[in-house]
C-alpha cells in the first residue's frame, strides 16, 4: 500500500461502510446516519493516514473533525452530553497535545486550552471577572458561519 493514497482509502472504506450500514437499516446503527458521522469519519481517516504513513501534519486536523463530529453527534443523540463552550476548547487543546506527541509542536497552547477548558466546564456559578469570556463565546458560537466566509475570502485574496 502506498502511503500518500491512505487518506483517500481509510476515507473511502469508512464512506463506503456508512452507507451500506445505511442501506440495511440496522437498528443499532441509526444514532449515526448524521452529518457528525462523516465528520468523525473524514478525522479518523486523517488520524489513520498520519499515523500510518508518518505524515503528522494532519494530525491535529483529524483530531478536531473527529472530536467536533462526536461532540455533534453527542449532542443529538444522548440528553447527558455536556453542550457547553468549554468543549470546543478542550477539543482543540486534545488535538494540540496529539500533535505535540509526534511533532513536539503545541504543547503550551493545548495545556493552557485543556486547562481553560476544564475550568470554564466544572465551573458552576461564573465569577464575575469571568463572564466576558461567557460572553464573547457566545457570540462566537452564534456568528461562526460568517468567520468561516471571512477565512474563506482572505485564503481566496490572499497572495502566494
Amino acid at each position: 500500500m502506498k502511503k500518500q493514497n491512505t487518506f483517500v482509502g481509510f476515507f473511502l472504506i469508512g464512506i463506503g461502510a456508512y452507507f451500506l450500514l445505511q442501506q440495511f437499516h440496522i437498528p443499532l446503527f441509526t444514532d449515526f446516519y448524521s452529518w457528525p458521522t462523516i465528520l468523525m469519519i473524514i478525522g479518523l481517516s486523517l488520524l489513520l493516514h498520519s499515523y500510518i504513513s508518518n505524515d503528522y501534519q494532519s494530525i491535529f486536523t483529524g483530531a478536531l473533525l473527529l472530536g467536533l463530529g462526536l461532540h455533534f453527534h453527542g449532542i443529538r443523540t444522548y440528553s447527558f452530553w455536556i453542550d457547553h463552550w468549554g468543549i470546543y476548547l478542550l477539543i482543540v487543546g486534545i488535538a494540540l497535545l496529539l500533535q505535540y506527541n509526534k511533532t513536539k509542536k503545541g504543547l503550551l497552547p493545548g495545556l493552557l486550552l485543556v486547562g481553560l477548558a476544564i475550568f470554564a466546564i466544572v465551573t458552576t456559578g461564573i465569577p464575575s471577572w469571568f463572564y466576558w469570556l461567557n460572553q464573547a463565546f457566545n457570540i462566537i458560537e452564534r456568528f461562526w458561519p460568517v468567520v468561516l466566509i471571512v477565512i474563506g475570502i482572505y485564503m481566496l485574496m490572499k497572495r502566494k
